[in-house]
């Protein structure tokens, strides 16, 4: 499923046009991204928590060359999926 269907599965649902429903999905999207922008965790019952991991810095190594390289620190998106999102998929 990709974000078009998405909007089409919310169309078939509520009604409305589909460039409505395009718009709620991309206002979902966008109010978690703007969230974990600012450091914060949101949290879908049922579905899971997104959040931001911090991202130690560290040392690599380029495997053509063999060099070490240096891998800044940084945040990156975590997802822990919901129990009930966990028992349903198996």
């Amino acid at each position: 499923m990709n974000k078009q269907a998405l909007a089409d599965l919310i169309h078939a649902k509520i009604g409305g046009t589909k460039t409505q429903s395009e718009e709620v999905v991309q206002m979902i999207i966008d109010g978690i991204i703007s969230t974990l922008k600012k450091g914060g965790e949101v949290s879908l019952a049922g579905l899971g928590i997104f959040s931001v991991k911090d991202r130690a810095a560290r040392d690599a190594r380029n495997p053509k060359t063999g060099e070490t390289v240096k891998v800044p620190a940084t945040k990156v998106p975590k997802f822990r999926p919901a129990k009930a999102f966990k028992d349903a998929v198996k």
